[in-house]
C-alpha cells in the first residue's frame, strides 16, 4: 500500500502560484495539513513545480519542522536550551512523559503522542518551554503540563486549547536611544523624502551604522554596493531567523516595534530602488504570523507598503513573509537565501556576495531586524542624534536578550561601551562564574573579565547574555553547547560535520567522568582544524565553547578528568550497555571493571 498524498495539495499548489522558490512554503502547508510529508507527496510536488525529485525529498530531510514520517497527532518538543535545562526542563519532560505513557523519541502505539527535545525556542525569559504541533508554551511547572497532559488525551484540537498556554509574555527592562524614541509610521520615510535620497545614504554613512546580527559590517557601504551593482531587479531581506541559543530580542521588537522595522526596510528599498522584500522568521515564532501580516496590511491602507508608496509615483515596495522551517544554519546570510530560495539551507561559496549575487542571483540587501530598526530612527532623527552615545568605533546601543541566573530576565538596550558587569547588576545577577555572550558561537568571559565592555573593538554581541553563577557545571554548559553544534552542523563540509560529532563525543566523555588528556588534546586539534577549514561560520564558531573552556577555565576540566595519562578512548563496558538494557541484567557480573580482575 502506497504512502497518501496530500489532500489538499491542489490548492496549496494553486495558493503558492506552482512557485518552486516556496518549496518551504508549500512544504510547511502540506504539515498543517497532514502532519507529516509522504513519500507519494514529494513525488507530485517534483512533477508540479518541475523540480527533480531528490531535491525535494533533500529539503525535507534538511529541515527539522519537515517530518517524512507520520510522528503522533501531537508532537511535543522541549526546549534544550541551557537555560532551560538549567530550569528544569529534562525532568519536567520525564513528568509529561510519564503522565501520557509514551517513551521519549517513540510515539505512542496508538500514534497519539510523540516527546522529544528541540533546539532553543527563543523563550529564554520564560523558560522552561517547549513546542506542540509547532506552537510554543512557557513558563512549563507540572501544573501546566497536567493540563496539556489531559487536552492531549482527549484529542481537543490545538485550536480549543486555552489560549493563556500560548500567551508570550514581553519583558522589557531597559529602553535607550532606539527604543525611547517615537517613530510613527512614515515618519522616517517623509524624512527621507525632505532630504533626498543620496543625502539619506550620506547620513546613513555619518552614523557609522554597524550591522547589529553579529558580523558588524559597515551598513552605508553595504546599501551602497547593492545600489551600484548593476541590473534592474533589487530584493531586500530582513534576517528574523533568531536561533543562536539565548537570544530573543528580535522576537520582542517584531511583536513590539515591527512597524520601526518594516520602515527601515523601505528606506533600504527606497535607497537601492528595491521593489520586492521578505522577512525570514523563524518557524518557532509562529505567534508574531498573524500580527506581522496584520502590519504589512495596515502599512498598505495608509499608503507605507506597496505602489506609489507616500503617493510618490514609481515608489513601490511590497514585503512577503517567509516562514523558516528549523535550521540554525540559515540565520547565515547565503544560507538563509537559499532557503528563500525554496532550497536546503547550504552556505553558498563567497565571494560574490549577495549585495551583488543573493536572492535568485540579484543584488540583495540583507540585515537582521535591529538593524533595519536603527537605519529607520537615524533616516528619522539623523546621525548626530545617534552617534551621541556609544564609542568612537561602535556607534549607538545595542539591543539584548538577558537570560540565565538572573533575577530579570528579557531585553534591554544598553549604549555601547557599557561594561558586562553594569550589565549583569542590572538584570539582577548574583554570584557570577561565567557569562556567555552572543551565544554558543560567541565568547565565555570568566568573572575576572566583567569589566570589559560591550562593543566591537572589545565584546561584540549578536544580541544574547546569558549568566551561570557560582552553582552551574560549566563542563556540562560546554556540553549543551557542543550538543547544540552537532545536531545543527548542516553536513556539507567534513571539517563541521565530523568536528562537531567528536567534539560532542570528547565532552560526553569527560563530563561522565571518563576522559583522559588525550580527549583533551582531541578537542584541542579538532577546535583547530575546523576553524581553519570549514566551509561557513558554523564551523569556523563551533569549537568557541570548548576552546574558551580550556582556555579560562582549564582545572575545571582536568579535575574531572580520569586519568591525567592517555587511556583508550574506546568504552568497552559502556558499549555493553544496550546488552545490558536487552537482557533485563545490570548486576555486578555483567559489568567490567577498568581496574581489572
Amino acid at each position: 500500500m502506497s504512502d497518501p498524498i496530500c489532500r489538499d495539495l491542489s490548492d496549496i499548489l494553486r495558493r503558492h502560484h506552482q512557485d518552486p522558490t516556496r518549496l518551504i512554503q508549500i512544504l510547511h502547508d502540506v504539515m498543517a495539513v497532514e502532519g507529516w510529508i509522504s513519500k507519494t507527496t514529494i513525488t507530485e510536488l517534483s512533477r508540479a513545480l518541475g523540480l527533480p525529485r531528490g531535491q525535494v525529498e533533500g529539503v525535507v530531510g534538511f529541515y527539522s519542522f519537515f517530518l517524512p514520517e507520520p510522528s503522533g497527532q501531537f508532537r511535543v518538543l522541549f526546549s534544550d536550551n541551557i537555560t532551560d535545562e538549567h530550569q528544569g526542563s529534562r525532568a519536567l519532560l520525564r513528568t509529561l512523559a510519564e503522565a501520557l505513557e509514551v517513551e521519549p523519541g517513540q510515539v505512542r502505539a496508538d500514534g497519539r503522542v510523540k516527546i522529544g527535545l528541540t533546539s532553543c525556542t527563543g523563550l529564554c525569559d520564560q523558560g522552561p518551554a517547549l513546542l506542540v504541533k509547532g506552537r510554543a508554551i512557557g513558563r512549563l511547572t507540572p501544573e501546566r503540563l497536567s493540563v496539556i497532559a489531559g487536552l492531549i488525551e482527549s484529542n481537543t484540537p490545538i485550536e480549543q486549547w486555552p489560549p493563556d498556554l500560548f500567551h508570550v509574555e514581553s519583558h522589557f527592562w531597559r529602553r535607550d536611544l532606539l527604543l525611547s524614541t517615537p517613530c510613527d509610521p512614515g515618519a522616517a520615510m517623509r524624512a527621507l523624502e525632505a532630504r533626498g535620497s543620496a543625502a539619506t545614504m550620506a547620513e546613513l554613512g555619518r552614523s557609522d551604522l554597524r550591522g547589529r546580527g553579529g558580523a558588524g559590517f559597515n551598513t552605508a557601504a553595504k546599501w551602497t554596493a547593492c545600489a551600484a551593482a548593476p541590473g534592474p531587479e533589487r530584493y531586500i531581506v530582513c534576517n528574523a531567523d533568531e536561533g543562536e541559543p539565548g537570544t530573543f530580542k528580535d522576537r520582542e521588537l517584531l511583536a513590539h516595534y515591527a512597524h520601526q522595522v518594516i520602515e527601515g526596510m523601505t528606506i533600504a528599498a527606497r535607497l537601492v530602488s528595491a521593489q520586492r522584500g521578505f522577512l525570514y522568521l523563524r518557524a518557532e515564532y509562529q505567534f508574531l504570523i498573524a500580527p506581522l501580516l496584520a502590519a504589512f496590511a495596515e502599512r498598505r491602507s495608509q499608503g507605507l507598503l506597496g505602489p506609489n508608496i507616500l503617493g510618490i509615483s514609481g515608489f513601490d515596495f511590497d514585503i512577503e513573509l517567509h516562514l523558516g522551517a528549523g535550521a540554525y544554519v540559515c540565520g547565515e546570510e547565503s544560507a538563509l537565501l537559499e532557503s528563500l530560495e525554496g532550497k536546503r539551507g547550504i552556505p553558498r561559496n563567497r565571494p560574490p556576495y549577495p549585495v551583488t549575487h543573493g536572492y535568485l542571483n540579484k543584488p540583495t540587501v540583507l540585515n537582521n531586524v535591529e538593524t533595519f530598526l536603527a537605519a529607520a530612527q537615524i533616516a528619522l532623527h539623523g546621525a548626530e542624534w545617534f552617534c551621541a552615545v556609544g564609542t568612537p568605533k561602535s556607534r549607538g546601543t545595542k539591543i539584548l536578550s538577558v537570560a540565565g541566573d538572573v533575577e530579570r530576565p528579557g531585553t534591554y538596550e544598553f549604549p555601547f561601551g557599557t561594561t558586562i558587569r553594569a550589565i549583569l547588576d542590572e538584570a539582577g545577577a548574583k554570584g557570577v562564574q561565567a557569562v556567555q555572550v552572543s551565544g554558543p558561537a560567541g565568547m565565555l568571559l570568566s568573572a575576572s573579565e566583567l569589566d570589559r565592555k560591550l562593543a566591537f573593538e572589545d565584546v561584540p554581541s549578536a544580541g544574547s547574555v546569558m549568566a551561570f553563577d557560582q552553582s552551574r557545571d560549566l563542563l556540562g554548559v560546554t556540553q549543551n553547547f557542543v550538543r547544540f553544534f552537532a545536531h545543527e552542523s548542516c553536513g556539507f563540509c567534513t571539517p563541521c560535520r565530523v568536528g562537531t560529532t567528536l567534539n560532542r563525543q570528547r565532552m560526553d566523555r569527560i563530563v561522565s567522568g571518563h576522559g583522559t588528556r588525550h580527549d583533551v588534546e582531541d578537542l584541542e586539534s579538532v577546535a583547530r582544524l575546523m576553524r581553519a577549514s570549514s566551509h561557513c561560520g558554523l564551523g569556523h564558531f563551533a569549537a568557541n565553547p570548548v576552546v574558551d573552556l580550556l582556555r579560562k577555565f582549564r582545572p575545571k576540566v582536568d579535575r574531572r578528568l580520569a586519568s591525567l595519562e592517555v587511556l583508550p578512548s574506546f568504552d568497552l563496558d559502556a558499549a555493553l550497555g544496550p546488552a545490558r538494557e536487552l537482557t533485563g541484567r545490570d548486576d555486578a557480573g555483567a559489568h567490567l571493571s577498568e581496574e581489572g580482575p
